[in-house]
């Protein structure tokens, strides 16, 4: 069996190595000069990665999705950060050199573990809603749904900013060093210039035309009409100016200047549907929420709940699993029918019943039920695909009905795992959801269209749906970062970018630790076979496209795509070992 997957591991590696150019599946060239300036032990970070190696450390360990991020976090560590402290930094730097996937103007969740007290915590730095926001912020004068990209690209769809005030409330809570000290490297690097990677060169390429129509955001991705290539050097010196604002309190970035700035680029965007106002980001705040565990095989997989649905649809499939036998593998169909299935059941019901708890109640205890699962488990006792996947009826406190959900999430975002010297753990996924999230740029960082991440219908047949727009509510996010606990202490850090299909990334990777026995990098590699609504996503140019036929003739429809994750894990037990997912420019490295 192990053998097995070691030689589908380096099958894929072969495979993917033909097809460089190949974003989807390839890795992006994470040398090719951009990186060659960190130093050597950055340089045999690069290397374990090509070679299907995880990096070893027996201290400290950052994973994240670019080096210079890497980087950052590891200088905090290596001068007596914690964990809190690394995330500042490693966030400080994303937002230069990775802004297409998160940053000061979008959200993310925190998962935490505090060595000291042993206990979990989660903190919602989600995005909110403007105040002024109706139900019917997503349809035309009809009341019919806006096309996607008709919904993202302009003020419609930029929710408030939750990531500054989330990594002042990281660091205020546990933090050592001085916040100035974590983004001064991301301020020294963009004004001194960073060197554009080769895959932010690659989808500025592809998004040019949406780039192009506001003129901060062309000047900046496009100067003189000429998109930034791979190798360029590019400075952001009102990016170094808005850190250095971050600096005296995340409540000046929420309020004054930097807020009227805010204000006035989403009102006045072309599209003429923003609503956002000063109050919508001066009332902005960090909440703490409950941590939602699930057991699995002796462990506790705990994770973000609602607004996040990640947590729950990860434990839900984990759930259902758990009276299978997946020691077959990943390239068995039988074990992808039982993982599908699995996925749709959980997708059904996250459809129905997730949204911001503070708006409508969310049955968590209901759905992570032990006996609620093991009674929907025995829909997948059959061989062959399920014919039709229903929400299921979990406990309820309360008598209530929604609607199935109508909203699309699609892939952008990023994953940073950290464990410090002291053992804390913090599992960061963070967004501006879409690729460039809603193009406006102002004082060097873009702003999110995290509201898209909404119901575009707000009811069905007449009945509500619960993740339809509110005033000041948290759209529902399937970002799913996780921490897997054993015997009480944390043994796996994991998350990835990813859309909906995160919590099908996540959920593989951990199954791949826990069932397969793969370590972290074999975990952040395996070719990805993808369901959530009844059609089976396998990752093309990798050995999960040979699973279509076995799985068409279960009943399936089967096609073949890009399957870009960004899948950042850290096994913490006899020192730590860490993974990065080779379809992105990312590394672990540690000490």
């Amino acid at each position: 069996m192990w053998k097995a997957i070691s030689i589908l591991t380096v099958l894929w590696a072969g495979a993917v190595s033909a097809q460089q150019a190949a974003d989807a599946v390839a890795p992006e060239a994470a040398g090719a000069g951009v990186f060659e300036d960190l130093g050597p032990g950055y340089a045999g970070a690069m290397a374990a990665k090509v070679q299907g190696k995880p990096v070893m450390a027996q201290n400290w360990m950052v994973a994240a999705a670019n080096p210079h991020a890497v980087k950052a976090g590891a200088d905090a560590l290596a001068a007596g950060g914690t964990a809190a402290d690394a995330l500042v930094a490693v966030q400080a730097m994303l937002g230069l050199v990775e802004p297409q996937s998160s940053g000061l103007g979008g959200g993310a969740f925190l998962v935490w573990y505090d060595a000291a007290t042993g206990e979990v915590t989660t903190l919602d730095g989600r995005e909110t809603a403007p105040l002024a926001a109706t139900p019917r912020r997503f349809q035309d004068a009809e009341g019919k749904p806006l096309s996607f990209f008709d919904a993202v690209v302009g003020g419609r769809s930029v929710g408030v900013p939750g990531t500054p005030a989330l990594m002042e409330a990281v660091h205020a809570r546990w933090g050592k060093l001085p916040f100035a000290d974590l983004t001064a490297p991301a301020i020294a690097m963009a004004e001194e210039g960073f060197t554009v990677s080769p895959r932010l060169a690659g989808l500025i390429a592809e998004d040019t035309e949406r780039l192009g129509r506001f003129e901060a955001t062309a000047d900046y991705f496009m100067p003189g009409g000429t998109p930034l290539a791979a190798g360029d050097l590019r400075k952001n010196p009102a990016y170094a100016e808005t850190l250095r604002l971050l600096n005296g309190g995340a409540a000046k970035f929420y309020t004054g200047d930097n807020a009227e700035a805010i204000v006035d680029a989403v009102n006045g965007a072309m599209d003429g549907a923003g609503m956002l106002s000063a109050t919508d980001l001066s009332i902005y705040r960090v909440k703490e929420r409950p941590a939602v565990c699930a057991p699995y095989r002796g462990h506790e997989v705990c994770g973000m709940g609602p607004p996040s649905s990640g947590a729950v649809a990860v434990g839900q499939i984990l759930g259902l699993l758990e009276g299978y036998d997946l020691s077959a593998g990943p390239m068995d169909a039988g074990v992808r029918r039982l993982m599908g299935d699995a996925a749709r059941l959980a997708f059904a019901d996250r459809g129905r019943y997730l949204a911001d708890s503070d708006y409508v109640p969310v049955p968590v205890t209901g759905l992570l039920d032990p006996d609620y699962l093991a009674r929907r488990a025995t829909l997948l006792a059959g061989d062959s695909a399920l014919t039709e996947v229903a929400p299921g009826e979990p406990e309820f406190d309360h008598a209530l009905l929604w609607a199935d959900d109508v909203s699309l999430e699609l892939p952008s975002t990023s994953h940073v795992s950290i464990v410090d010297a002291a053992g804390n753990v913090a599992s960061l996924t963070t967004t501006i959801e879409n690729g460039f999230g809603s193009r406006i740029m102002v004082n060097g960082f873009l702003l999110n269209n995290e509201l898209t991440d909404f119901s575009f219908s707000s009811h069905a047949d007449g009945v509500p749906i619960a993740n339809r727009v509110e005033p000041g509510k948290r759209p529902r996010s399937s970002m799913s970062p996780t921490i897997v606990m054993k015997d009480g202490a944390p043994v796996l850090a994991v998350g990835s970018p990813g859309g909906s299909r995160i919590i099908g990334y996540v959920t593989e990777a951990i199954i791949g630790v826990i069932d397969w026995g793969l370590d972290v990098q074999q975990a952040a590699s395996i070719p990805h076979a993808v369901n959530r609504f009844g059609a089976y996503d396998l990752e093309e140019g990798t050995p999960a496209a040979d699973l279509m036929d076995a799985l068409s003739g279960m009943g399936y429809e089967v096609g073949t795509r890009a399957l870009t994750s960004g899948l950042h894990l850290i096994a913490i037990g006899d020192g730590l070992q860490g993974g990065a997912d080779p379809r992105r420019e990312g590394i672990a490295y540690g000490e």
